[in-house]
């Protein structure tokens, strides 16, 4: 079976107050709409369009995926209206999947039960304590379904009814085709409902079939912020929960962000406030202290992170201890057994194992061996305002407190650098290297006094 996959995502999204187009809001870090075309993604169709309208140019830059088909509804015409605009790339496929660029978490286990219906139109419908806005599905004494009625066309008797349409449905191509050139707007809307089709569907005698999904917030839309942060808090629970199932210990789970794909080993535990980004792996026996941030990062094994770190596309080798307030960014590399202090920032550099950078320093660019003890204040000066330059550090070198190295410049192995000097030249191994200036003192030295 060749299947095609429909995504609309032309609404305006007013609700939303925004010059945003609603569906690129973002839910755990990614626009609406990639989540729902990573889930039609994983059904392996042969083709996905999505039918795009209110800001249609910003949303085809930001989603920026050359395999989606993009077809225009330049006027909100109604469901029905936007599904018609499709017709002509839908040649060669034998099933059409309709889902909707706002409504972000419905699952892949609920789709394929949907598409491997076997009947002409299959509706995922659900059941909602409260389904006011909601069309209402309409079955006979025999509990076939005859009907959709839109939630504004509605009776007051048909009101009562809970069981709803969610919209996604899965349709035989050949009967969509012919169904979409019947419809009509006589209705309270003056639009096009894809909904009529179920009509088509029975008059035609064909069984219409329900499927419904294992959660509702699978079919949840979007329509407004409050609706985004309900679902945002839904899905990070969902992860949440999962995490602890695979055996990371959460302080609190419902103080934990994760927006991306994550991995953990065994015997990991997480404090509060922790938000991880992107694609993280995590080895055996991690601890990640409060308030921290990690993006696109590999941690390995026996790895201490205590709090407020900001980590971000580096790699923590095993037995490292960091923070608190350590800074990661893009190119840090710890070999393992690494401590790296509060309020030390390493930015594109390498540091071989054991080594330890513990307070207020900056380290750009650099390379640094095994068993250097980098002193409090030490700064690479890796800029020279026009151009990046490189720090090697030795092996088991000793740099002194609130040193500068003034890039490029290498200090070989066994140095020791006096504290507060500013080093410009190489320094040969094993040397005592300091500049200072000659230290004088001034007796019955007058302070200056405010005026």
């Amino acid at each position: 079976m060749k299947l095609g996959v429909i995504i609309l995502a032309a609404g305006q999204g007013t609700r939303m107050k925004s010059q945003l187009p609603k569906v690129l809001h973002k839910l755990a870090g990614k626009p609406l709409l990639s989540h729902v075309i990573d889930t039609a993604s994983h059904l392996n169709p042969e083709k996905i369009i999505v039918v795009y309208g209110h800001g249609g140019d910003q949303v085809k830059q930001k989603i920026n995926n050359p395999s989606i088909t993009w077809v225009e509804q330049s006027q909100q015409l109604g469901t029905g209206h936007a599904v018609q605009q499709t017709v002509y790339e839908l040649a060669g496929l034998d099933r059409v999947l309709i889902l909707y660029g706002d409504v972000p978490l419905t699952t892949t286990d609920s789709l394929q039960r949907l598409i491997q219906n076997q009947s002409k139109l299959s509706l995922l419908t659900a059941f909602l304590d409260d389904p006011t806005g909601y069309g209402r599905i309409l079955r006979n004494k025999f509990d076939q379904i005859e009907k959709i009625v839109e939630h504004k066309d509605a009776t007051e008797e048909q009101h009562s009814i809970c069981e709803i349409n969610t919209g996604i449905m899965s349709v035989d191509k050949e009967k969509l085709v012919n169904w979409i050139e019947r419809l009509q707007s006589n209705n309270a809307q003056n639009e096009y409902y894809l909904t009529d089709i179920v009509g088509f569907a029975v008059s035609d005698g064909d069984e219409v079939i329900a499927t419904h999904p294992d959660n509702n917030n699978e079919i949840a839309g979007i329509n407004d912020r409050k609706q985004l942060a309900h679902l945002e808090r839904d899905y990070q629970q969902n992860r949440a929960e999962k995490l602890m199932l695979d055996g990371v210990t959460l302080a609190d789970p419902a103080r934990l962000d994760i927006r991306g794909n994550i991995e953990f080993g065994q015997d990991c535990e997480i404090d509060i406030n922790v938000i991880l980004e992107g694609k993280v792996k995590v080895g055996n026996n991690v601890r990640i202290g409060a308030n921290t941030v990690i993006r696109n990062c590999e941690i390995a094994d026996n790895v201490t992170i205590l709090e407020n770190c900001v980590f971000e596309e580096a790699f923590i080798g095993p037995g490292s201890s960091l923070g608190p307030f350590s800074r990661l960014r893009p190119g840090a590399h710890l070999d393992g057994n690494a401590h790296i202090g509060n309020f030390v920032e390493i930015k594109k550099s390498t540091v071989a194992n054991g080594s330890k950078v513990n307070h207020l320093t900056y380290i750009g660019d650099s390379e640094i061996g095994a068993g250097v003890n980098i002193g409090a204040g030490t700064i690479t000066c890796n800029y020279d305002g026009a151009n990046k330059h490189k720090t090697v550090i030795g092996d088991n070198a000793f740099i002194g407190s609130n040193t500068a190295l003034v890039a490029p410049v290498t200090i070989e192995k066994g140095v020791t650098i006096g504290a507060g000097s500013v080093i410009t030249k190489d320094a040969k191994a094993n040397s005592l290297t300091l500049t200072r200036g000659k230290q004088i003192s001034i007796e019955n030295w007058p302070r200056p006094e405010k005026k």
